[in-house]
This record gives C-alpha cells, structure tokens and sequence, in this order.
C-alpha cells in the first residue's frame, strides 16, 4: 500500500508504458525529464526512418542511454514500428531479448493505421496482410500495442477510435485470441468499455491529459495547439469514462503518457503537429486527477504495479515521493537549437515530485 500523509505520497517508482523520445538533439530533455519520474519507459518506434528491427531498437536504446544525465537509473524498453513487409523472423529476435544479459529488451511490437498520426505513413495498410507477423506474436507471447484509430476520411475526427473497435479490433482478437494487446491512449467509453468487457489479455494505456481534459481544452480563448494530440480529445462523458477506468483498480487499465514532443514552432503552426509534452509533470498530473476522484489510494497501482504484471517484468524495488506543493510549470524548454512548449506552460500545478 501507498504511504500517505495529507501533504505527500510515496509510491513504487512507476514506469512509463508509452512515451515519445524522439532523436537525436532532442533526445536530452525528453530523455531527462522521463527518467527522472519512471525507472523504465515503452520507447515509440516512430522515428524517420522507423524502428523495424532488433538491430536498430537497440541501437536506438544506445542513443538513449547516451543522452542520460550521468548516474539516472532509467531503462528503455524498446519496440518494434510494424510494417506491411516486417519478416516474422525479427519477432524471434525481439523475443530473445528478453532472455538476454545484454543490450535493451524489445518488448512489443507498434500497429499504426497508416497516417493515423506523426510519422505513421510506413505504418499498416490493411492488417490481413500482417497476420503471419501477429501469427508468431501470438505463439511467442509478444504484446501488439495498438493505434487505434481508422485513417478513412469520410469518418469523423472523433468517431475514429469507437469506429476502430468495431471494424478493426474485434475482428483482431476474434482471430487471435491468445495475443496480448494494449489497447493505448484510449479516449473514449467505447474503448474503456471494451477493455473491461475484455479477458485478462487485452488492455489499455491512459494518458494524464485525456483523464485532464476534455476537447473545449482546444478552444478555450482560442486554437490552443499544444492541447491538439491523437487520438484527439474528446467529450466530458468520454473523460469522465477514462477517470472511472483509471482509478477503479481493474488492472487491465495502467499508466502510458504518450507524451510526444514537437518544437514550439511547429506546434504553434497553420497546419500544427498532434502530440501533447506532458514528460516534466507526468507522475504529479496523474495525481492531480487521482486525488479529484478521491482514488490516491490507487495511484500505485495504476502507476507502477499494473503495467509491469501484464507485460511480465518485475515491479520496480524503488520509490518517488510526491508532494502537495504548488509550483509553477516552465514556459519552455531548450529542445536542440528550438524551444519545446510543455502541456500547461506557465501554470499552477498543485502536486510536485520530491
């Protein structure tokens, strides 16, 4: 159990089943400020060009690691970006990861729609064409994360993702039902329905700012761009579903940031980039709606223990300790040679890691 007093919160070191690092420059902050919360992180494929093999996931880990500040205890757990054309072979190697002393463990394996979101063209066309792939991820037990989202046009923006469940997913796991699915970021009541509706193998990824906020959050006073991510946010009743489902203490429902971060100059665009940078407050804003829903006594487990079981790795021996302390979110951050504007830039946040 959590130990609390009215003030602070001390929990297992929690983990970060779904974040965007990025590459290169900008690599070091998003890199800083994940591993000073999270003991391990589920690094997205998504680079240009995409993360396909074993080879490249643990060359990319390097590039983690290397832009570590020296001493951070930090483990990025890599995954696969899945093609039309990814060999069934690469998943016998990612599996052997597993089982390896040396080099980063390749977890999962990434399905985007193609052009569901940032740098998503290279994903899946039509999923039939990867069932030989998901056919070796079932036998080997190797978890398939899931977009979930439908790129046709002529659906609504925000009818993708229960339109996803429908056409896509259930089809999926009527014809695998023994591969282990996240189901991430999801946004909606059909989706958290699903879930809990589901067996023990499927489950589902909640970020801090679709449990947060609601789609107005975009056009309060204005295009408010660094609240523009996808899958978009959607209506109170859809967050007010995700809040249910985080904090009940099912444990098919963890702890995955999506935090994704884009240059200031490209969010704050004619045609700005989808993806929210919640990474520098992550852990005190899962707590912020936690402590709404008077559920801090489940902040734990969702956090640091649910993942983890699931996946099949060993809960962090660690602890965090966060505190009811108001403090001032930064305005931005330097991000290479540009500037990366943070989800809630400039306010009040009312829970601080220690």
């Amino acid at each position: 159990m959590p130990s609390a007093t009215p003030d602070s919160l001390t929990i297992t070191q929690p983990d970060d089943w779904h974040v965007h690092l990025r590459d290169g420059e900008a690599l070091t902050v998003a890199v800083a400020h994940t591993a000073a919360q999270f003991r391990r992180a589920v690094v997205m494929p998504n680079l240009r060009p995409p993360v396909t093999t074993v080879v490249l996931a643990q060359d990319y880990a390097k590039r983690i690691r290397a832009a570590l500040h020296s001493g951070a205890a930090f483990d990025p757990l890599m995954t696969l970006y899945l093609t039309d054309r990814l060999d069934p072979q690469e998943i016998h190697r990612a599996a052997a990861t597993r089982q390896s002393d040396g080099g980063a463990q390749v977890v999962a394996v990434k399905l985007y729609p193609a052009g569901a979101t940032t740098n998503s063209d290279a994903g899946v066309t039509d999923v039939r064409k990867v069932y030989p792939v998901l056919e070796v991820m079932q036998t080997l037990g190797v978890p398939l994360l899931v977009h979930g989202e439908v790129t046709s046009p002529e659906i609504d923006l925000f009818d993708r993702e229960a339109v996803f469940i429908d056409t896509q997913l259930i089809p999926l796991r009527g014809d695998f039902p023994a591969l282990k699915i996240v189901f991430e970021h999801i946004t909606t009541t059909q989706a958290a329905q699903y879930v809990r509706d589901s067996g023990d193998l499927t489950a589902a990824t909640i970020t801090a700012h679709h449990l947060l906020f609601n789609r107005n959050a975009i056009f309060t006073g204005g295009i408010r761009p660094h609240y523009y991510c996808l899958p978009v946010l959607k209506r109170e009743s859809h967050r007010l579903s995700l809040v249910a489902a985080a904090t009940s203490g099912d444990p098919r429902f963890f702890l995955g940031t999506d935090s994704a971060p884009h240059a200031t100059h490209l969010k704050e665009h004619a045609t700005g980039c989808a993806g929210s940078y919640t990474a520098h407050a992550a852990i005190e804003m899962y707590a912020e709606v936690f402590e709404q829903a008077d559920a801090l006594h489940r902040l734990e487990a969702f956090a640091s223990f649910h993942g983890p079981d699931f996946y099949g790795l060993p809960r962090n021996t660690g602890h965090i300790t966060i505190q009811r302390l108001a403090w001032q979110a930064p305005v931005d951050f330097a991000y290479g040679r540009a500037r990366l504007t943070p989800l809630r830039a400039g306010e009040w946040l009312p829970w601080k890691l220690q």
